[in-house]
């Protein structure tokens, strides 16, 4: 019976020729699926053809839109880069978040979430606002009540911060009748408060020092008012440990005339507790 002979293998050159042109028939193979997908990428079909904004769009409109984010959307709908895109939305003045999705076929979905002012930060009018959420952020409000919003100021970071001593004394600066005009924290600090009618009250370094020293001013008021009558505050200094310093207006404070001199003068406004010499810093 005859037997078949066991076929010779190959010499190794004609083993590697073989599998080099494999391995060059699969790269050509994929580079002509990717130059597909890159072409049917680019391809006018997928060109992006609007735009879809929702959620807090009170202060963006489309003009705003097509100046300031398409003319730096780079690609088509399926090569657009979101997170850049997104990056651009929340550029917007107002805009505190921005969510970007691809909405078939060519169009982009943007919800946005917008910053909701609480009052000027740095300078009345000067262009920038701290939120309700103690973000500092650019914009021109068009709210004609912004003339009267109060101004808040920090060092940097310290905006939130800013924003709850803010809510803190607000309800106490109403007891006195009046509004938050001004409140500022220094570097070092130090808090100083100046009420709508323009009447700075130096309040101290500590957040919660700071407010129990408006406290106690606050509940010595019916007193002063009772002795000298309704009378505006001019300035006061609450960093005094015993007490605090305070002008009122039209009222004042003459030295005490040599015995059998004295004349009837004016009583000095005071506080409740006499105050040490120096302020506490």
């Amino acid at each position: 019976m005859a037997t078949r002979a066991a076929p010779m293998p190959l010499p190794a050159d004609v083993r590697v020729m073989n599998a080099v042109a494999a391995a060059l028939f699969a790269l050509a193979g994929l580079a002509v699926v990717v130059a597909g997908v890159v072409w049917a990428a680019r391809h006018p079909l997928w060109t992006l053809q609007g735009i879809v904004l929702r959620g807090e769009v009170e202060h963006q409109n489309a003009v705003t839109v097509r100046a300031l984010v398409v003319p730096h959307l780079r690609g088509t709908f399926l090569t657009l880069d979101l997170a850049a895109a997104r990056e651009r939305f929340e550029a917007l003045p107002w805009v505190r978040e921005a969510v970007v999705e691809r909405q078939f076929p060519n169009r982009l979905r943007v919800t946005l979430r917008e910053h909701e002012p609480l009052a000027w930060w740095g300078e009345p009018g000067g262009g920038r606002l701290v939120s309700v959420r103690g973000e500092v952020f650019e914009a021109d409000p068009d709210d004609p009540a912004a003339d009267h919003w109060s101004t808040l100021h920090g060092p940097a970071g310290e905006a939130e911060a800013v924003v709850s001593m803010y809510r803190r004394l607000q309800p106490l600066v109403e007891r006195l009748g009046r509004d938050i005009g001004r409140l500022e924290l220094s570097g070092r600090g130090s808090w100083r408060l100046t009420l709508d009618s323009g009447a700075p009250i130096e309040l101290g370094r500590g957040d919660a020092e700071a407010l129990a020293r408006l406290q106690r001013f606050v509940t010595t008021q019916a007193a002063l008012r009772a002795r000298y009558g309704p009378r505006d505050i001019v300035s006061a200094d609450l960093r005094y440990p015993n007490g605090y310093a305070l002008q009122l207006r039209g009222v004042t404070t003459q030295p005490d005339a040599p015995a059998g001199k004295r004349t009837a003068a004016p009583a000095a406004a005071r506080s409740a507790s006499s105050p040490s010499r120096n302020p506490s810093r």
